[in-house]
């Protein structure tokens, strides 16, 4: 059975059990009982009919759907039956196979009944005469991403795939989507109380998102769940951060609002023209790329750090930079706190909606920096640091650092190795 792999050496150890008739193979299941009718008003009406005479039988298709009752009460009927078998002229109906007085199903389905495909009805919602077109759900289908909760992954996202397996099998959706209904999952953690514990109205530790809103702001609540770790994290509420991410909202529309806010004052100073560009760049790059990766906490530190450079800027000359590096920050800014983008956009002299604006882009050239620090190490210890022009050889970059007086006098000797990683460090191993 050697240089088998595991599925082949099944069968092959399955197939010689046989022979010697020491064993046979078997496929076994185990599955957890799925309940899939329930007890109540809400919720998708079984369409069965449950006759004396003929037994349970289905409603006829040119009946379908099923629709719920129209009623003002569907309070439990107080007999351990679903709410609709007290409504009598909904649940009393004619067989449709003998036509004798006749009771309809009273328990509906679960939500999976709907929750299951709705992202397949989602791709052509108005269709009256199929489930969607092929057309459509060749557009749209499989998603491309499905976020949820990890509860979601096993519940609903398994059920999901059910269906989807179902409806593909059965011929329903077309063969060009696949048997998949979603391409990727992402799950984010959970947002605990402020004791670190899950939210529940029992340890008292709930945060109602509308005081908030009313308290903070709609902008500083979103930016600040983006803001409170990673995406996938569990991550304790804490108060001071999100006074923290207000005070940056608040620097930000002072700072927008401020009548002819160029720095241009100190006319001895340097023209920061250039400076501002590559931050701009720069921002925008790291935004986009951590908004793709949901990498949104980090996302938040670099828009927070350009802040900090635009307020640093002591002399800019070129309005054009200038214009163009405000009015991209505030596109990236936008998914973000999308409120007081808005705002400040239309202060800019906009008509236009900041929403429909496309998404700036970065020039790769422009966010190569002319020069960079090398931290010099020795067995792994930071020893000293040189700054060097971008792009230095390894050769060039070993010969200045072994002149540095502190690492001359650990490095005493050839070093064994050199690990060289450019643009960023040296590291010596004696």
């Amino acid at each position: 059975y050697d240089d088998l792999f595991s599925l082949d050496l099944i069968k092959k150890i399955s197939t010689d059990l046989e022979k010697r008739e020491l064993g046979r193979s078997k496929v076994q299941y185990k599955l957890r009982d799925w309940i899939f009718s329930r007890q109540r008003y809400w919720g998708e009406p079984i369409p069965l009919v449950h006759c004396p005479v003929d037994g349970v039988v289905p409603v006829p298709e040119k009946d379908l759907p099923v629709l719920l009752p129209d009623v003002e009460k569907y309070e439990p009927t107080g007999t351990g039956k679903s709410p609709l078998a007290g409504i009598k002229e909904w649940v009393n109906v004619r067989c449709p196979r003998c036509g004798k007085p006749a009771k309809r199903e009273t328990n509906t389905m679960p939500q999976w009944a709907g929750s299951c495909w709705y992202y397949i009805r989602f791709t052509d919602p108005g269709n009256e005469k199929a489930l969607a077109s092929d057309q459509a759900m060749k557009n749209w289908l499989p998603v491309d991403l499905y976020v949820g909760g990890a509860e979601h992954a096993v519940l609903h996202l398994m059920y999901a795939r059910f269906w989807h397996m179902a409806l593909y099998d059965s011929g329903a959706l077309p063969k060009e989507i696949g048997d998949e209904p979603f391409m990727k999952l992402n799950n984010q953690g959970l947002i605990l109380g402020p004791d670190g514990e899950k939210m529940s109205k029992s340890r008292g530790n709930v945060i109602n998102p509308d005081d908030i809103v009313e308290k903070y702001g709609a902008d500083t609540l979103r930016m600040y769940e983006m803001f409170m770790g990673p995406f996938e994290d569990a991550k304790p509420w804490n108060t001071s951060g999100i006074i923290g991410v207000r005070r940056f909202l608040d620097r930000v529309e002072h700072f927008y609002r401020t009548p002819n806010f160029i720095p241009s004052g100190d006319e001895k100073g340097e023209d920061e023209s250039g400076k501002l560009e590559v931050l701009s760049h720069k921002t925008i790059a790291l935004v986009t790329s951590d908004i793709e990766g949901f990498k949104f906490n980090t996302a938040v530190s670099t828009l927070m750090k350009f802040m900090n450079g635009l307020e640093a800027l002591k002399r800019v000359d070129d309005k054009k930079i200038w214009k163009s590096s405000l009015e991209a920050f505030l596109k990236i800014l936008n998914p973000f706190a999308p409120h007081i983008s808005e705002e400040l956009w239309a202060q800019l002299g906009h008509k236009t909606l900041l929403a429909k604006e496309a998404w700036p882009k970065f020039d790769p050239k422009k966010i190569v920096e002319e020069n960079v620090t090398i931290a010099i190490q020795v067995n792994g210890r930071l020893r000293a640091t040189i700054e060097v022009a971008t792009g230095t050889s390894q050769a060039e970059i070993e010969k200045r650092a072994l002149a540095v007086e502190n690492v001359k006098k650990y490095v005493t000797d050839t070093p064994k190795k050199v690990i060289f990683v450019q643009d960023r460090l040296i590291n010596f191993i004696v």
